[in-house]
């Protein structure tokens, strides 16, 4: 099959998030007790200082079109690596998927459907798998096959479990999949009354997409209120916040869960958890994600079958029903609580960034494979294996992240750090310049991912990378994994 594994778009937006609200919805667990008043006053600023937030997430996205992400190459260097796949083309790419084995970057916007559909078409490719969301709500998918090009990846209206906040909280509703108590608006003064009714802690959610920015957690009334004036007004989220979700604080420990569905089935993967706050303790601003680790501790085999039960099939067959059937990676952050209840935060329609770096870490089976059975609707068919090993990912970011930051910066060893046993350099902000060289061209720029048999030992060898590489503009967390190594610890 040639060009399985084909890319329509690979510049995943740095602050995506990959998760809207991820960490900022609360993990409050006793292990969070360090840090949570400095997280709290966090959660006040993100709200105070939103406006200066959307201005750098426009920089990340500009940057992101030009170098690709991190959840890209990580799908690139598996999808590169499976036994199926041809010819694989990415587009744009970055510096380190332009050295992959296999790989060739190319130039395409994924805006304009007919030159993406035309280069498919031209190449006979075999397989298109759209990294980010906003193609797939742009309907990109549904021009590759109205023309017969397998994608892996929703049509228009089945995007809308992540395009629309609403819809995916109506569909919850509907199909009793258990989530937090919410109401929808588009007049400001009734969703304040709300929200005086139901005080705080509240969250507060632009309907559409915001480049992962479209959440406020706010501790404190005042900041709801003024989360309101500032979606709705259009100033800061445009079309995005013309209707908002205002959502009831759950509390728990967050976790992200993924499934590959096709065809009306659902196989479940691995489970993850990020670290979205930029500073130690899960403290500061929120950022599109500081590192992970696969698997979470938290997501036991009996909470993994309860999710599967009652949310990832009720979300496959309430879409089935709704018309709009479901292809594609479905990407549910978890809040579990205490006593181990689980319930939706919400749907994302693509891979995480970073938890797609340890994902495909450890992924052992054909990912081309199971991607083009979930295109093609043949899951049954479809085999998935893990490592049983741990992986880490240590995002290296540019100093002044998640706000303003300098681009251009040389950064070298990168092949020293590589070589370490167990790790793999992922690469998200970056470019080659004149010489070849790579620089930084975005605010997380890499990816330090490592395997080892717990996640204490992923960790220590992703550090041990981490302090190999050269970038005196690079700054990253050094707790990465920190939930987890406490539990290791506590055995």
């Amino acid at each position: 099959m040639r060009g399985a594994g084909t890319r329509a778009r690979d510049d995943a937006r740095d602050d995506d998030d990959d998760d809207d609200g991820a960490d900022a919805r609360g993990t409050r667990d006793a292990s969070d007790a360090d840090g949570a008043d400095d997280a709290r006053r966090a959660v006040r600023r993100d709200a105070g200082d939103a406006g200066r937030r959307r201005a750098g997430v426009e920089r990340e996205d500009e940057r992101a079109r030009r170098g690709g992400g991190g959840r890209e190459h990580a799908l690139c260097w598996r999808l590169a690596s499976s036994a199926s796949a041809g010819t694989l083309y990415c587009a744009p790419g970055n510096a380190g998927i332009a050295r992959e084995r296999g790989v060739e970057t190319v130039t395409l916007n994924e805006s304009d459907h007919a030159a993406v559909v035309g280069f498919c078409r031209e190449r006979s490719i075999g397989l298109v798998v759209v990294g980010p969301e906003a193609p797939l709500v742009d309907g990109l998918a549904d021009a590759l096959a109205a023309v017969g090009v397998p994608v892996f990846g929703p049509s228009k209206s089945a995007a809308r479990l992540e395009g629309s906040k609403a819809f995916m909280k109506d569909l919850c509703a509907k199909y009793k999949i258990p989530t937090a108590e919410y109401a929808k608006f588009t007049d400001a003064a009734k969703a304040k009354a709300y929200i005086e009714s139901k005080g705080a802690p509240i969250v507060v959610k632009t309907d559409g997409l915001a480049a992962g920015k479209g959440v406020i957690v706010a501790m404190e009334i005042e900041d709801a209120l003024n989360a309101v004036d500032d979606m709705l007004s259009g100033a800061m989220f445009g079309s995005a916040g013309e209707e908002i979700v205002v959502e009831e604080f759950l509390d728990g420990e967050e976790a992200s869960f993924f499934a590959v569905v096709g065809g009306g089935k659902a196989v479940a993967l691995a489970s993850a958890q990020d670290h979205k706050r930029v500073g130690d303790g899960d403290t500061g601003l929120n950022t599109g994600g500081m590192g992970a680790y696969s698997p979470a501790p938290v997501v036991t085999p009996e909470i993994t079958d309860v999710v599967m039960r009652d949310i990832i099939k009720p979300t496959v067959d309430g879409m089935a029903a709704e018309g709009c059937p479901f292809t594609g990676v479905i990407f549910a952050g978890l809040m579990i609580s205490k006593d181990g209840t689980v319930k939706l935060l919400e749907h994302n329609i693509r891979f995480g960034d970073p938890e797609c770096q340890v994902l495909m870490a450890r992924l052992t089976s054909d990912l081309t494979a199971l991607l083009l059975a979930a295109a093609t609707g043949t899951l049954e068919n479809a085999e998935v294996t893990w490592s049983d090993d741990s992986a880490v990912v240590v995002v290296m970011a540019a100093e002044g992240y998640p706000g303003s930051y300098a681009k251009g910066e040389k950064i070298t060893n990168l092949d020293a750090a590589g070589a370490i046993d167990g790790v793999k350099v992922l690469h998200a902000g970056t470019a080659s310049d004149a010489d070849g060289d790579v620089v930084s061209s975005g605010g997380r720029v890499l990816g330090v991912t490592a395997y080892g048999s717990s996640i204490t030992e992923a960790a220590e060898r992703a550090y041990e990378a981490v302090d190999v590489i050269e970038w005196p503009g690079g700054f990253t967390r050094r707790d990465i994994g920190w939930r987890a190594i406490a539990r290791e610890k506590a055995r």
